[in-house]
């Protein structure tokens, strides 16, 4: 097993614990109820609990604790508050830690550094909220990951499907619009379009642009 932590918690370091909405159950988080926790990093490893590999997602991907309410290959939406803002990711569940609390991740280094977060501090103060409307659009998602990649600086606070149409036997062509927010520049809308082979779900082409 992986598990490298370069900083393990202290028993008593936790963010606003008065705060943490014990005990974690389904109820808060299908209620889109921010929990608060902390998260630390990780380079994966090459097995898993899940037999998903930390590579799913661009390796936006996540461990969670055996107590969580999150299940294998489940999508979270996880938030960090930087000195400019808050930053936010969506992460897949890749594997099980024994022992943590269903307040504490174990992020991807590169999902802990999309949070704006420098490795070397070892450990963030986190908000976690599920993301039930991703789990059965797949590539929705998948646009998110690209749109807040494209768009550093922006949060994605809201998006919906606008259109999903056959091409041809073997392409597919979903879209997707998106809403992101800037405390410096406002309001945006992102359209992203994928096409896929629904035969092998393999990516053909995809494109996001400003509207």
């Amino acid at each position: 097993m992986y598990y490298y932590n370069p900083n393990w918690y202290r028993e008593n370091y936790y963010w606003n614990s008065h705060e943490a909405y014990l005990p974690y159950s389904n109820h808060y988080y299908h209620r889109q109820r921010p929990v608060r926790g902390q998260a630390t990093w990780t380079d994966g490893g090459q097995v898993t609990n899940c037999g998903i590999p930390w590579s799913e997602n661009q390796y936006m991907t996540v461990a969670v604790g055996e107590q969580s309410p999150f299940t294998c290959g489940q999508t979270i939406k996880v938030r960090h508050y930087t000195s400019l803002g808050p930053r936010e990711v969506i992460v897949t569940v890749v594997d099980k830690v024994r022992g943590y609390p269903a307040n504490r991740l174990n992020l991807h280094k590169r999902a802990f550094e999309a949070l704006g977060a420098r490795p070397e501090v070892g450990v963030i103060n986190i908000e976690i909220l599920s993301s039930p409307e991703l789990e059965e659009e797949k590539w929705g998602k998948y646009l998110l990951e690209v749109t807040q990649v494209a768009y550093p600086s922006y949060n994605i606070t809201d998006y919906k499907q606008v259109e999903k149409k056959s091409i041809s036997a073997n392409q597919t062509q979903e879209t997707y619009e998106f809403v992101l927010e800037s405390p410096d520049d406002g309001q945006i809308r992102v359209q992203g379009n994928v096409i896929y082979n629904p035969n092998t779900d393999r990516v053909i082409s995809f494109d996001i642009k400003e509207r």
